[in-house]
């Protein structure tokens, strides 16, 4: 990490933005915003790896960070892309257990750092952020188990229909337009598929006149229902 500074003010707390921290008036948002280390990582910066003694929960103010595993081959699995407001530490926090995964990330980014220990101070004193912390982790639970029925269902377009359904879009007289946030190996890598498969698949959309892309990661949906098929077929 490549520099930690304090604040510039309450508006700009990254934990208003926070879900786990929505349950708190602002006064107790400041509060928690006090004992946070406000970080910035550059691209491409790995923030902590597998098998790291960290004990932190780390929270997105703003930039992207991608979450991932290297296999024995040398291979990266990304699980998930964490945007502004979502975070991670919290399997650390909760079991104890050192990561299983890295973070990198993919562009200029800031955090907000909260140290275990403080952390279990504020859920301690605020129980609404265990609460908002266990139904994030739940919700993860049940992306992953999505995703791994997908896998072994071996559907590729659904895993794409889906993950594109997610991004947001801006309507326009062309259709719904959405930006890739990520390089297309990343992408492939993400749905549990190859960049070749992937780049067929982008193909078969824009064949079948459901979407077609734009310049290197713009996408223009002219049919959400039949992508929204696509996604059901899982």
């Amino acid at each position: 990490m490549v520099d930690t500074h304090v604040p510039q003010g309450r508006d700009d707390l990254c934990v208003v933005q926070v879900p786990l921290f929505h349950g708190l008036n602002f006064d107790d948002q400041v509060k928690v915003a006090d004992v946070a280390t406000p970080t910035s990582v550059d691209a491409g910066e790995q923030i902590y790896a597998a098998g790291s003694d960290t004990s932190q929960l780390m929270v997105v103010h703003t930039g992207a960070v991608k979450v991932s595993r290297v296999d024995a081959e040398g291979r990266e699995q990304i699980l998930r892309v964490l945007g502004a407001g979502e975070f991670v530490g919290e399997s650390a926090f909760l079991t104890g257990a050192r990561p299983d995964h890295f973070t990198t990330a993919l562009e200029p980014s800031s955090m907000c750092v909260f140290r275990h220990a403080d952390l279990g101070r504020l859920v301690a004193a605020h129980p609404s952020i265990g609460m908002r912390m266990l139904q994030e982790v739940s919700k993860r639970l049940a992306q992953t188990e999505t995703r791994l029925a997908s896998v072994i269902s071996g559907d590729v377009t659904s895993r794409l229909a889906e993950y594109v359904l997610s991004l947001h879009g801006t309507t326009t007289e062309d259709g719904v337009v959405v930006e890739l946030p990520l390089a297309k190996k990343d992408i492939a890598s993400l749905l549990d598929t190859t960049p070749e498969s992937l780049s067929r698949q982008l193909r078969k959309l824009q064949q079948s006149g459901i979407a077609h892309t734009r310049g290197a990661r713009g996408l223009i949906i002219h049919d959400i229902d039949a992508l929204m098929d696509l996604a059901a077929v899982a």
